[in-house]
């Protein structure tokens, strides 16, 4: 089966990720490779070329699709220097 993963708000306002199996292979792959030198990936429909495809076919009638979105690496010590607000 081909990864499917979908990101939404769903009707109470809350974020919501759907994984079959092949998709939390991929992400989990994805989340495992980051690094100091490989500080972030992108998730976007299959229309445009990505490190992860999204699905665009909400779950549920009310859901918000979420198509675009970006997972960051952050290490302490680089959110001390230009974030340090997040840090408290």
């Amino acid at each position: 089966m081909a990864a499917r993963i979908t990101l939404d708000i769903n009707s109470a306002g809350e974020f919501e990720l759907w994984l079959n199996p092949e998709g939390r292979d991929l992400l989990v792959k994805q989340l495992l490779a980051l690094s100091e030198t490989n500080e972030h990936f992108h998730l976007m429909p299959s229309e445009v070329p990505s490190d992860i495809e999204v699905s665009t076919r909400p779950y549920q009638p009310n859901d918000k699709i979420l198509e675009y979105g970006k997972v960051l690496f952050r290490l302490d010590e680089w959110d001390a220097q230009h974030f340090p607000h997040v840090l408290g």
